[in-house]
């Protein structure tokens, strides 16, 4: 894992107003690919919740260029510290490849653990083809 991943999602969380129904950047997140790329996303939240998670908008940039296998993952909140990524955020990153359950997620400032250790009950695994 890049010791300066948490460092690069860092300078994107920065929340801003846009109007009265969006704010964007109170979350952003930095996702590093088997292949060594850093692809960077940043939270949208709306007044009638059609946003979405930081990790999701990385998602489409590492996508957008062609890859889809996570080495390691950090979002941040506004303050620089370390937040987990939802529910919704560790099913897409776990659907994207099998082998993205032995991506490592910091969860907290400091620790550290495998996408599969915050999935201990994936349906997945009870299915035989492969994803």
């Amino acid at each position: 894992m890049r010791k300066d991943l948490k460092e690069i999602a860092g300078q994107l969380a920065k929340a801003t107003r846009l109007n009265d129904f969006i704010e964007y950047g109170g979350v952003a997140a930095a996702i590093e690919t088997t292949n060594g790329n850093v692809y960077t996303g940043i939270s949208i939240d709306t007044a009638c919740s059609l946003g979405f998670c930081a990790e999701h908008s990385a998602v489409a940039e590492m996508l957008k260029n062609g890859e889809h296998k996570i080495k390691a993952a950090v979002a941040v909140g506004n303050d620089g510290n370390a937040v987990p990524p939802c529910g919704r955020c560790r099913e897409l990153m776990s659907q994207l490849s099998r082998e993205n359950l032995n991506a490592v997620i910091e969860v907290k400032n400091g620790i550290f653990v495998t996408l599969k250790e915050l999935m201990p009950y994936d349906w997945k695994e009870d299915l035989e083809r492969e994803w």
